[in-house]
């Protein structure tokens, strides 16, 4: 028999035992994160179980499932980066977002959602209420289960999974699904110990108020150049903040924004799929030349090669991933990930009025000195460095993805006990294609599952939607098929 224990939350000194849920014979999984891949997981398996429901178990310190950090923030400069149009969790209905905003009228207070070709790029927080909205009818009948707290340790007991949760919560479950948030951001070198002391110095954008600290006139430097500096550069004017701005990024690559109107997608990457890095990028650029000539910009070649990722990902041996992700992700993400249209707006304001310098190089050293931050900057095409003086340094260099087993105590320990490891593409964790983890030793575990992003090094493009929610799918219809398979052969016919 199945059990699903909760055990007695800190804050309830008045019971000593455990409590127990009630029992069934219905078996429990555990999806461990309740961002979009966490939250897509839990609404698809719900569905795809029918009235044969398991025990469904997410757990996400938030009080909504399906925001994350993405989509947990209540900054209106955050946006979606992507038409709404685009964005669902249904990946047979892309449209269905847009058609929740459309019969709520859910941006008439956001004027500036609405671009003038019809288009809508609202505040990222409203796809977190979208995505809450189609999961609170399985939280309400219990079909779903919210468990408000994040994972302390989980280790394999007794052909099960133990998982122990913050508020002293045990969970006993026959399957997990890893799909917690990406890592946090690194600085660069030695520039967290040498600048750590600083009040304005901000490793981590992520953590709520962490651009509380900057002043309107603070002369800033942000270290990196992608979506999340362009965040921050959006956030910082909202707040008024009218400072001289540099950012810095080893190639000095901006995202780059949206066409001004949708283009066709252009190309064919996979009748003849490349088997190296160089060749796949060869094949790009004679695509955007062959595009061009028919008035087709660079987004739509790129958009073909985001649909057809996955199948150009496997064709890539792995020491050729590899140098793809070492040489040309940079490329590709600026290319891939766009800034929304109001933010591009903000950054190319600030670049015409001179407040907004963008460097390719890095930041050979920095040092505190009263109030002031010494940075020396290396450009990258000049041997002289530059002298530079802030009031304030922020790190935006994206998450750090070869350090996640680091990122928390209990991923470290089930690398050591043998059943997680790294993907050698230093992208994630490594899995199968079935997305099982996969251990030190080679041997894949088919009742721990990787889900969403940290997966990319074996499924490629899993960093947007609508990859994340097709791979939240694909992760709800494995679980829904060893469920049943493990049913069979418990209860044959």
């Amino acid at each position: 028999m199945s059990g699903f224990y909760v055990w007695p939350s800190k804050q309830d000194p008045a019971t000593m035992q455990p409590k127990p849920l009630p029992t069934s014979k219905q078996p429990v999984v555990a999806i461990i994160g309740g961002g979009v891949s966490g939250a897509g997981v839990a609404y698809h398996l719900a569905r795809a179980m029918g009235g044969e429901h398991p025990v469904i178990v997410v757990f996400e310190p938030r009080a909504e499932l399906g925001r994350g950090l993405a989509y947990d923030t209540d900054d209106p400069a955050h946006r979606i980066n992507v038409p709404a149009a685009k964005m669902s969790l249904q990946p047979d209905d892309q449209g269905e977002f847009q058609a929740w905003i459309e019969a709520r009228d859910a941006v008439a207070c956001d004027p500036e959602a609405r671009r003038s070709d019809g288009q809508i790029f609202p505040r990222r927080r409203l796809f977190g209420d979208y995505v809450a909205s189609l999961l609170k009818p399985f939280l309400d009948d219990g079909s779903v289960r919210h468990r408000r707290a994040a994972v302390s340790h989980v280790e394999r007991r007794a052909g099960r999974w133990s998982i122990r949760d913050e508020n002293g919560g045990v969970t006993e479950a026959d399957m997990v699904a890893i799909a917690t948030s990406h890592p946090p951001p690194a600085a660069p070198g030695r520039l967290a110990s040498l600048l750590a002391a600083h009040p304005r110095f901000v490793p981590d954008t992520t953590k709520p108020g962490a651009l509380d600290v900057i002043r309107p006139h603070d002369r800033v430097l942000v270290i990196g150049n992608g979506l999340t500096a362009a965040d921050v550069i959006a956030s910082l004017a909202e707040r008024g903040h009218r400072g001289p701005l540099t950012a810095i990024s080893r190639r000095g690559l901006r995202s780059r924004g949206h066409p001004p109107v949708p283009q066709p997608l252009f190309g064919d990457f996979l009748s003849d799929a490349a088997h190296s890095a160089v060749s796949l990028l060869a094949g790009i650029r004679a695509a955007i030349s062959a595009a061009k000539a028919q008035d087709i910009s660079w987004h739509g070649v790129i958009d073909q090669v985001r649909a057809q990722g996955y199948d150009l990902w496997q064709a890539l041996p792995v020491a050729e991933r590899r140098r793809l992700a070492r040489h040309l992700r940079p490329y590709w993400d600026v290319h891939r990930f766009r800034i929304a249209p109001q933010v591009e707006a903000v950054l190319d304001m600030a670049i015409a009025a001179g407040r907004l310098e963008i460097l390719a190089g890095s930041v050979a050293d920095g040092r505190i000195e009263g109030e002031l931050i010494l940075c020396t900057l290396q450009p990258r095409h000049r041997g002289q460095p530059l002298e530079r003086i802030y009031d304030a340094v922020i790190v935006t260099t994206g998450p750090a993805h070869g350090g996640i087993l680091e990122t928390q105590p209990w991923l470290a320990a089930l690398a050591t006990d043998g059943h997680l490891s790294l993907d050698p593409t230093g992208l994630g964790l490594a899995c199968t294609e079935r997305s099982e983890a996969i251990g030190p030793s080679g041997t894949a575990d088919p009742s721990l599952l990787i889900s969403g992003p940290l997966a990319r090094g074996t499924f490629g493009e899993l960093m947007g939607l609508p990859q994340v929610t097709e791979h939240a799918f694909f992760i709800a219809a494995e679980i829904a098929a060893k469920l049943r398979l493990a049913d069979t052969k418990t209860h044959p016919a």
